[in-house]
């Protein structure tokens, strides 16, 4: 299937090469902390000859409850995420959930990321497509994947065609998500790098009450059946301690489970693309 090339500085999504990474952890808690996460994932990759995008959010606005951790906020966040950049030298995504943060986003950010619940604001995507910054836009669970090709033309439109698209799973039935796994293979047919994002496609929304719970046993499973269909990237929640994370631990998995699933997922990909499946 031919997959356009999307440059980040020097990492590269589609055009048949291998999976690009994309993780961190679910939201900014401390500049320490990032820096720690952002260190081990950059030695890691080198290591493994992954390519790596590195990902915390500076506000996480669609929260289970009004008590829920978001993150530092805008202007804290994204002076972390620029000390990632200078210290470690690599590309950043985070969360933009309005028009008036793309400015400023688009000064630190290499990706801009449009979340889930707002894949189909006209004039958010219009705007993010504007700053020339390329685009990751998160498939609502609401959305049907060919709805998605609508989605692209709207930032397409003017005239920045360095969008991403990235399944995180549909609503099935309260509390609950479920991976059509041919959503991945539908979105790639637009011509545009696909991304699955393992971390929250086992999320349980609002599942636990006042936060949302997860499933994160079902992480590698479900990697491993998106790298058999065919992607682009796989994203994922990281932390060092999930059980004790602000936001998202249920769904995030450790840094140490990291490299076994790297091996097997990047494995995968390789015998997929070489044979042309």
């Amino acid at each position: 299937m031919n997959v356009r090339e999307i440059r980040v500085g020097e990492t590269v999504f589609g055009g048949g090469r291998p999976l690009v990474l994309i993780a961190g952890p679910c939201a900014i808690e401390s500049e320490a902390q990032t820096l720690e996460i952002a260190r081990y994932l950059k030695d890691l990759c080198a290591r493994l000859g992954v390519e790596l995008v590195f990902k915390a959010s500076f506000d996480k606005a669609n929260r289970t409850s009004v008590t829920s951790y978001r993150g530092p906020g805008m202007e804290e966040g994204l002076r972390i995420l620029a000390e990632v950049k200078k210290q470690l030298a690599l590309p950043v995504l985070s969360d933009i959930h309005d028009i008036s943060q793309i400015a400023p986003a688009a000064k630190v950010l290499d990706i801009l990321q449009i979340p889930a619940f707002l894949c189909r604001q006209t004039d958010l995507l219009v705007a993010a497509g504007r700053s020339g910054c390329v685009v990751n836009v998160k498939k609502g669970q609401f959305q049907a994947p060919w709805d998605m090709e609508n989605v692209v033309g709207k930032i397409a439109s003017t005239g920045n065609s360095n969008v991403l698209l990235t399944e995180r799973g549909a609503s099935f039935g309260y509390n609950n998500l479920v991976t059509d796994m041919r959503s991945l293979a539908i979105m790639r047919q637009s011509g545009v790098p696909v991304i699955f994002d393992a971390t929250h496609s086992v999320q349980l929304p609002g599942g636990a009450g006042g936060v949302s719970g997860g499933q994160r046993q079902f992480v590698a499973s479900l990697s491993r059946a998106a790298a058999a269909v065919g992607i682009d990237g796989l994203f994922l929640e990281v932390h060092p301690d999930p059980d004790r994370a602000l936001c998202d631990g249920p769904n995030s998995i450790a840094l140490s489970d990291l490299e076994p699933l790297i091996n097997q997922v990047w494995s995968i990909d390789r015998i997929v693309k070489e044979e042309g499946i």
